[in-house]
């Protein structure tokens, strides 16, 4: 199918569209509701990740395919997977999400979000009422991706370029925030690393990693000795140990 053909369908809804959109919209709202209501953190990320997939299908259906793949490829596939990562790196459970700091601060953001949202709805009405709505014929008359690239290097350059400094600007200073410079007299050897190592009082062996033979597969889940006990050895000390219950306490394969 070419691009002239799908321009030129840009203005209609065919009936797979339709019935694509039928099928799509209640699970990108079902998404959207799960999000905000999941008490687990790593399940709302999901929840977000089923959204952004029904909205790159819908930009992909309104003749817009650049920003479809975009919003499956880097947002959808990059930024998400970056942060489902860090959540089930650091472990965080269901029960953070149940301790209030603030006493009814849900029920002031409720309130808050829902009158900024009519705020903004009102708004929006106003302001586009009497506009005659036009199709993407003119902007997308040689493609949607030749459009976007004509005005992002044209019309829009400076802000393109300003946007991609003030990023690489960003993403130095947090290298340069991050980084600790030690002594040169601080810095240990390989000679002076093994005598640490095997000092008196220390333990010479590998540490275990997390969650071996425990219920949970979390880094912040101590690991289990030969002989039953919790180590610490494997938790790294950045990492709070999160509280565990009796029955993850308790030892397995004793009441044989």
């Amino acid at each position: 199918m070419t691009s002239q053909t799908v321009l030129a369908a840009a203005g209609q809804v065919s009936g797979g569209e339709e019935v694509t959109f039928w099928i799509l919209a209640p699970l990108a709202l079902l998404g959207a509701i799960g999000m905000v209501w999941a008490r687990n953190a790593v399940h709302s990320a999901l929840w977000l990740v089923l959204t952004m997939l029904c909205l790159g299908v819908f930009y992909v259906l309104q003749a817009g395919p650049f920003i479809g793949m975009v919003q499956i490829i880097v947002y959808t596939g990059a930024i998400m997977m970056l942060f489902l990562f860090v959540l089930m790196l650091v472990g965080r459970d269901a029960s953070d999400s149940l301790i209030e700091t603030l006493r009814g601060q849900r029920v002031a953001a409720v309130v808050l979000g829902l009158g900024f949202a009519g705020l903004i709805g009102s708004g929006l009405y106003r302001a586009l009422e009497g506009v005659q709505a036009v199709g993407l014929d003119q902007p997308n008359a040689e493609g949607n991706v030749q459009g976007i690239a004509r005005l992002l290097f044209t019309r829009y350059v400076f802000a393109f370029e300003l946007t991609s400094a003030l990023l690489i600007t960003a993403a130095v200073g947090a290298m340069v925030l991050a980084h600790v410079e030690r002594r040169k007299e601080d810095r240990m050897d390989q000679v002076a690393t093994m005598k640490a190592r095997f000092r008196p009082g220390n333990y010479p062996g590998p540490k275990p990693g997390p969650g071996v033979f425990a219920t949970s597969s979390s880094v912040a889940t101590p690991a289990r000795l030969p002989d039953g006990r919790l180590t610490d050895r494997s938790i790294p000390e950045i990492l709070p140990v999160r509280e565990l219950t009796a029955e993850e306490t308790s030892l397995k394969g004793t009441d044989k």
